[in-house]
């Protein structure tokens, strides 16, 4: 049972990191969701301050408000301050990482409240975090349930939103000349990666959320050119890793979560030694054209 829960959990993170991933990916926007990851902390310890609780509700709110300020600051300074995408990210997310490192070391040192635990939860813990309604009734572990809600919330959006974040990807200048609003798409799409990434860090770390977000979709990418064909392979990637980095983990006796990002960064290296869109094998297998 306790094996299923991490697969399971694995599983739905990967797929709601993955799904939004593609479309960062396309963007030239991967490491955002790392940005995100780190810059919350000040919203986190903020949370606890005002609620004085470390329950998750409002740890959850608090770090998804700062996530998606996040978004919008490097926004601004991509946008306005006309620096380039990745020097926006660094500052942002440093930035915002720096203030909340300051405001623990304030105002929560009494606490058991530090950057590991609130950034860098385990997966291994998942089967212990039970949910119990107030009646007394177990359902079951409570980030499979989070994990899970937040997959089908990023289903629902991707499915619904397809058309909007597929023409504004790939085309915005045409996607604004027929009146689509591509500031409301962006801000939609970086709104989700902040929530998905806040849901799911608490429940299996922060670096195998990044890994999750940036791996599958790259992976897919070198493989195909059809972005519905990149998004299921994106999913069929992100479970993969999520079964086989369970076992792998299991069988050396280490970390779960970075299990998975291992087997993830495998299945990387093969479609790049193997993609038909040019792998390196396959690039060297093709013989030199003599001009004559």
């Amino acid at each position: 049972m306790e094996a299923f829960c991490f697969i399971l959990t694995g599983s739905f993170v990967a797929l709601s990191c993955g799904l939004l991933g593609v479309f960062l990916i396309l963007r030239k926007m991967a490491m955002v969701g790392d940005a995100i990851s780190h810059a919350v902390l000040p919203g986190i310890v903020l949370a606890y301050l005002v609620s004085e609780s470390r329950d998750t509700i409002p740890m959850l709110l608090g770090a998804a408000a700062v996530g998606v300020l996040t978004t919008l600051l490097i926004e601004w300074l991509y946008s306005k301050a006309r620096l380039q995408m990745d020097a926006s990210i660094g500052i942002t997310f440093t930035w915002l990482f720096a203030i909340g490192i300051i405001l623990i070391s304030l105002y929560t040192g009494q606490v058991d409240l530090d950057q590991d635990c609130v950034l860098y939860g385990e997966i291994a813990y998942v089967p212990l975090d039970l949910w119990i309604l107030p009646n007394g009734k177990m359902l079951g572990p409570g980030p499979v349930w989070i994990t899970g809600g937040g997959f089908l919330l990023i289903l629902g959006l991707v499915i619904f939103g397809f058309r909007g974040f597929e023409i504004t990807t790939f085309n915005p200048e045409y996607a604004a000349a027929i009146g689509i609003s591509t500031v409301f798409w962006h801000y939609l799409l970086m709104s989700a990666v902040s929530i998905t990434t806040v849901i799911s860090f608490e429940s299996v770390g922060a670096i195998l959320v990044v890994a999750f977000l940036i791996v599958p979709p790259a992976t897919a990418y070198l493989l195909t050119d059809k972005l519905q064909h990149m998004l299921w392979l994106t999913a069929l990637f992100g479970v993969l890793s999520a079964f086989f980095g369970y076992y792998l983990a299991v069988a050396i006796d280490g970390s779960i979560a970075g299990a998975m990002s291992v087997v993830a960064g495998i299945f990387l290296t093969l479609a790049l030694l193997l993609s038909p869109k040019g792998g390196v094998l396959r690039k060297q297998k093709i013989p030199s054209r003599t001009v004559g």
